[in-house]
Formats: C-alpha cells, structure tokens, sequence
C-alpha cells in the first residue's frame, strides 16, 4: 500500500528531475494524477479487468482503490480436466493503493470511470476560503 499526496512532491525525486523521468517503485497498478483550475484527475492503468473487478471507498481524506477479493484461478485450473499451463507469465493479483486527498476535493463531487482498461477517477475542487486579515486594536 503505497500513500500518495496530490501535492506531495513525490513526484520529483531529490535532484528535482521531472516527474516523466522518475519512476518510483510501484507495488500496484500504475497511477497519472493531473490538476487543473477546477478539479484532480487521477487515472489507474488496469489492463484485464472491468469496472466490476474494483472498489473505490472515500473515508475522510483518503480515497482507497482495490481489487475486489476473488475466487483462485489456480484453484479451478486444477481440476483433473483442467488446463495445464506450459508458460504462464501473465498474473492476476490482487492490489491496494491509498491516496491521501488535499483539503480542497469535494468530497460530494468524486466520480469514476471505467474505458478501455483505464479507471478514471474525476474529483472536484471546492471553494476554500482566502486568509483574511483581522485588525490589531490599541487598549
């Protein structure tokens, strides 16, 4: 489970170079997030599955997206009649990823989508108060 600001600077490693170049080690499917004037986007590369395959939870500031738990392919493969794998490089693994979101996503305004192996997840900007002054009266 990876913990992931959308304004950390994780995104650039120590010596400043560009997120484009950095690659962190990633223990679950790899994530784009984008921001713009009035929301956050973040999309999830997740070849093989559909929409049914995933669950996105929102408890307080942290969104969690994961793999729903799933009956055991290789518990079905070995079956007597099943088939036999002579080269098997392709896994289904289950995953976690918890992103902590910034204080200025509205929490009412989150949605997904899912297209062509890609989750997309749109999430709105609210309105976030600007510092005001307050005046100093002399006793």
């Amino acid at each position: 489970m990876n913990e992931l600001s959308l304004f950390d600077s994780l995104f650039n490693d120590v010596l400043g170079t560009p997120a484009v170049m950095y690659k962190p080690a990633v223990s679950g499917p790899r994530v784009d997030v984008m921001e713009d004037s009035n929301s956050y986007t973040l999309e999830m590369e997740l070849p093989g599955r559909t929409e049914k395959d995933i669950e996105i939870e929102l408890d307080n500031d942290n969104l969690t997206i994961a793999s729903k738990e799933e009956e055991k392919k290789e518990a079905k493969e070995d079956k007597k009649n099943g088939p036999k794998y002579i080269l098997r490089e392709r896994a289904y693994t289950s995953f976690k990823r918890r992103f902590s979101l910034p204080t200025d996503v509205d929490s009412e305004g989150i949605s997904a989508n899912f297209k062509n192996g890609i989750l997309t997840i749109n999430m709105h900007k609210k309105a976030v108060a600007s510092a005001k002054k307050i005046a100093i009266e002399a006793c």
